[in-house]
């Protein structure tokens, strides 16, 4: 969420934003914004008036019951009393016309960077840096359902009958490298000096609305009936959400956490569930960092934040890509983001594995995480970034892991997760 003073001072500056991100239909906003927040403040301004003049009276109103001066004394409460019935209305007025701001304000996007490049979604993204090659075997990659079939580790089916379509058992040696992958991604987040959290993986809609919009939340997450409870999407979620109505000392940033959870998401619309594989799932795990951090150091750990994710995916011998997204695909809180792709050799190019963001100070904003300095207090900077998701990271794994006799080769840094076994083997 923008800052009202911005939005007033830059109203321009908004608009071409909203255009930048071809979001034309959130033009008008700006304007009532603007209107509706000049009304709020006339209507404050009118209130403190008229509580300074209660303030006045009811000063005068001691000494005159002193002097016996009781027809105008009474004649000062009838005035207070006038007072008060005003400023019952006027609070009434204030507080619906700032309910209408706010509501307003939480759908305009978020100024973009000037870095991002101009697009209008997702097939305008662009390639930014690529890290390791991408090899195609001579031999044939199947499907990655179909080779973890082969280690009787996938049953889609029993997962159908206890949960429904979206849902999977993992077992034997494939659940075990699942496994493996999500614990290398905590240790190595660790060595590199982040604190080791596992958050709450229900939160309030309070701290739902505080982390991202409202369109996000519907398409995304699933809700606890009979609950202020959200199942959450990503422990980034819960992880920002720590620090709702929080002030930080300016000596305690930037916060560095890495978390685990299980994570629950809808995956409704045109794209569906996977019916045979893990690509589109209900319920997957991940390891997640988060940072909270001075507004001007946000971009420095911007970077610093997508490069570990790359580092993770070579360390696990899978060639990977930084594409930039364009402000078309960027949602409405982003200041930048990017997405980390793996290569798959079956399919011979890349797919989604994480996706690294800042957000500037908007989810600050809305959830009132402050930092205080010596200059007061000042609203933080927030970002978060996959380390790594799988079962997404899993068939990355597998299938340039990949050996030609069928066998899925473990590299060295899981090795010591995996009881020290080089390889695993096909039971059929």
């Amino acid at each position: 969420m923008l800052d009202i003073k911005f939005v007033r001072e830059n109203p321009e500056k908004v608009k071409e934003n909203i255009k930048k991100k071809f979001q034309d239909e959130k033009l008008p906003l700006v304007d009532e914004v603007i209107e509706l927040d000049e009304k709020t403040r006339k209507l404050k301004l009118e209130g403190d008036n008229l509580r300074s003049e209660r303030n006045n009276i009811s000063n005068s109103i001691g000494a005159l019951m002193r002097e016996k001066k009781i027809d105008e004394a009474n004649a000062m409460k009838d005035r207070v009393k006038e007072i008060n019935e005003k400023l019952t209305s006027l609070e009434k007025e204030e507080e619906e016309l700032s309910n209408e701001v706010k509501k307003r304000m939480m759908v305009i996007p978020n100024i973009i960077d000037d870095s991002v490049p101009i697009g209008k979604d997702d097939t305008e993204n662009v390639e930014v840096e690529k890290f390791g090659d991408p090899v195609v075997p001579k031999y044939e990659i199947p499907y990655h359902a179909d080779i973890i079939d082969r280690f009787n580790g996938l049953d889609k089916e029993a997962a159908g009958r206890t949960s429904g379509e979206g849902f999977y058992y993992l077992m034997g040696d494939i659940a075990r490298l699942h496994e493996a992958m999500i614990a290398y991604a905590k240790d190595f987040m660790i060595d590199k000096g982040f604190t080791y959290a596992i958050p709450p993986f229900m939160i309030h809609a309070a701290v739902v609305e505080g982390v991202m919009s409202f369109p996000e939340m519907q398409a995304m997450m699933y809700k606890i009936e009979g609950e202020d409870l959200y199942l959450i999407g990503t422990s980034e979620h819960s992880m920002i959400g720590k620090f709702k109505d929080q002030i930080i000392k300016t000596s305690e940033l930037p916060i560095t956490m890495t978390s685990y959870s299980p994570c629950f998401r809808k995956e409704g619309g045109s794209h569906g569930l996977e019916e045979r594989g893990l690509y589109r799932v209900h319920q997957f795990e991940k390891q997640e960092m988060i940072v909270i951090c001075n507004p001007e150091d946000s971009m420095a750990w911007y970077e610093k934040m997508w490069r570990f994710t790359v580092e993770v995916f070579r360390n696990l011998d899978i060639p990977v890509r930084q594409l930039e997204c364009c402000s078309g695909d960027l949602a409405d809180l982003k200041v930048k983001s990017c997405d980390i792709e793996a290569w798959s050799p079956r399919q011979q190019k890349y797919f989604e594995v994480g996706s690294c963001s800042t957000l500037g100070d908007a989810q600050a904003r809305r959830l009132g995480i402050r930092a205080k300095g010596e200059d007061g207090t000042y609203y933080v900077h927030t970002l978060n970034n996959t380390v790594l998701a799988s079962p997404r990271g899993l068939i990355a794994l597998i299938e340039n892991n990949y050996q030609e006799d069928g066998s899925i080769k473990v590299p060295k840094v899981l090795q010591p997760y995996m009881g020290g076994k080089e390889k695993i083997l096909p039971l059929k």
